[in-house]
């Protein structure tokens, strides 16, 4: 609940604080005396857009802080999630500077406008006229339903199972997409595998078939350098061997002798015989070197095949190719084949999504059966607030399928005159009567809805009297169990507060303010006749005024 709302530089408000009852806090005035301005600064802390016009000194900045008790929300995860401190007590406050820029806090820790909109949200229930209020909501129609039909334990089991069924949902749709991804993978990986195996690749080969392959592209040239080669050495005239013969002739008589001239006889004779043994294989190189196309064409075939193996799979040899080939045939034997878990987890959702269904159709069976009394319940408190021929309609439909809130999607229609036709709330009903309706509606679910501060702008529009006194009994037995601001023009509303303040405008030297001051009974009294009858006020107002708050 707020504790405390303190403002400071802001439209016709140089600085107020307002401290704010556990139960019903009433907020009356002068027209235009500035209680729209008080709820202006509300809606700063709860995020709404700052704007520099409505500083009241344009050489300061406007700062407005709001104090909450918030021990009974459960919100230490909210603030742990948010990186923010998180205390019993919250100040959430929001400065505008003269330069226009805004800035939020919680706890004094820098926070973004959603983090506050979100934040705000849970501890302020704030309604206007004209507002798009919660009542327009499908979710929250919804809950008030379950709320009167007693649903609270049984939509809560049903979540918990649809949040494991809704986690189940997505891990098997994880694990069909990862079983796609990986029958996609796999057959691109056999697919890479086989192409290796059908290369039958062997290591060295591609050094001998390079090796080949550069004698068989030059066999011509090749062999006409060896029978050149030997013919120089054999067959031709006074060729290369003859004349080392005739040589040897004349180097023969060194045989006989001994020493070193012996030793240059042998040697040249062992060249004499290296020459005549080489003469021969050059001859035999000569005989095999032949011109073969086909060959050729089978070496460049099978070399061009390695290297496009090699490119495709960026390495630089055969043997780095095989080492490719085992890769690939290891991730295949790793690659687990995901169809038992998938049926395994199909199996477990249908059996999920029975008991799911019974459930939900448990709380249509009691959803529907509560409708009818609680149309009746809200046509009668409408028909205390002068809207005797208001009608409720509540159609509760099955969509079929499965949601956090089971199968049912509500819709709350409404008339406001008689013979009226029935419509979506959202498209029907005026500030006024949305108020009331919405009034009604919170006060019936009070018990079961976990509400947080409610401010009603002017919700007694249009009603007076005895209307109004009825009005201000909802009001006050709303406040029993919620912290209740109510902004109102109403004597017998304004009678019922458990603290009432009263909004007033000061005009000093060069300008207007704002002020606000806390009701003692004395003051109250004069307050309420004030608004039942005149300024002063007659005595017999001052009368009723003292009756009013007996009351």
């Amino acid at each position: 609940m707020i504790k405390s709302l303190e403002i400071r530089n802001y439209a016709l408000i140089e600085s107020l604080r307002l401290e704010f009852a556990d139960g019903l806090t009433i907020i009356t005035g002068e027209t235009g005396a500035g209680k729209s301005i008080l709820l202006g600064a509300l809606g700063l802390v709860m995020g709404k857009r700052a704007d520099t016009k409505a500083l009241y000194d344009f050489s300061e900045k406007c700062i407005v802080e709001a104090l909450f008790d918030v021990s009974a929300y459960d919100l230490a995860g909210y603030f742990e999630a948010h990186d923010l401190d998180y205390a019993a007590e919250v100040v959430i406050r929001r400065e505008i500077l003269p330069s226009g820029k805004s800035r939020a806090f919680v706890n004094d820790t820098p926070a973004t406008l959603p983090v506050v909109q979100q934040l705000s949200g849970v501890l302020i229930d704030l309604h206007q006229q004209f507002d798009a209020l919660d009542m327009h909501e499908v979710s929250f129609q919804l809950r008030v339903l379950d709320a009167l039909a007693g649903n609270k334990d049984l939509l809560k089991a049903y979540q918990e199972r649809y949040q494991a069924f809704e986690r189940d949902r997505r891990q098997l749709e994880e694990l069909k997409a990862r079983d796609a991804r990986m029958a996609s993978e796999a057959d691109f990986l056999q697919f890479q595998r086989d192409e290796l195996r059908e290369a039958q690749l062997q290591a060295g080969e591609q050094e001998e078939l390079e090796a080949e392959q550069e004698r068989l592209a030059n066999a011509q040239e090749i062999r006409q350098a060896l029978a050149g080669a030997y013919q120089q050495l054999v067959e031709r005239e006074l060729s290369t061997l003859d004349q080392l013969d005739e040589l040897g002739q004349v180097l023969s008589p060194l045989e006989k002798l001994g020493g070193e001239l012996r030793e240059l006889a042998e040697r040249f004779h062992g060249l004499r015989l290296e020459l005549r043994d080489l003469a021969g294989e050059l001859e035999r190189q000569a005989e095999r070197t032949e011109l073969d196309p086909e060959r050729l064409a089978e070496v460049q075939a099978r070399l061009d095949l390695l290297y496009r193996l090699q490119k495709k799979h960026q390495v630089t040899s055969a043997e780095e190719l095989l080492n490719v080939q085992a890769e690939l045939e290891g991730k295949l034997k790793d690659m687990g084949d995901l169809s038992g878990r998938i049926a395994q987890l199909e199996a477990r959702l249908q059996k999920e999504e029975s008991v799911l269904q019974q459930q939900a159709e448990a709380l249509h069976r009691r959803r529907a059966a509560r409708i009818p009394d609680f149309e009746s319940e809200v046509e009668g408190f409408l028909a205390l607030l002068a809207m005797e021929h208001a009608r409720l309609e509540v159609r509760l439909q099955e969509r079929g399928d499965l949601g956090p809130t089971g199968t049912d999607e509500v819709h709350f229609y409404f008339s406001a005159n008689k013979g009226g036709r029935l419509q979506l709330i959202k498209d029907v009903a005026s500030g006024g009567e949305l108020s009331r309706l919405t009034l009604v509606t919170k006060s019936l679910v009070a018990d079961a809805i976990p509400l947080p501060t409610l401010i009603f702008d002017e919700i007694d529009t249009g009603v007076s009297g005895d209307v109004a006194l009825k009005m201000g009994n909802i009001l006050r037995a709303l406040s029993d169990k919620h912290q209740v601001v109510s902004i109102t023009h109403s004597p017998q509303i304004a009678s019922k507060a458990d603290v009432h303040y009263f909004v007033f405008k000061e005009v000093g030297e060069d300008r207007t303010f704002t002020r606000i001051k806390r009701l003692d009974r004395e003051e109250r009294i004069r307050s309420i006749a004030t608004m039942l009858s005149q300024n002063p006020p007659t005595e017999s107002a001052i009368e009723n005024a003292k009756e009013l708050l007996s009351i």
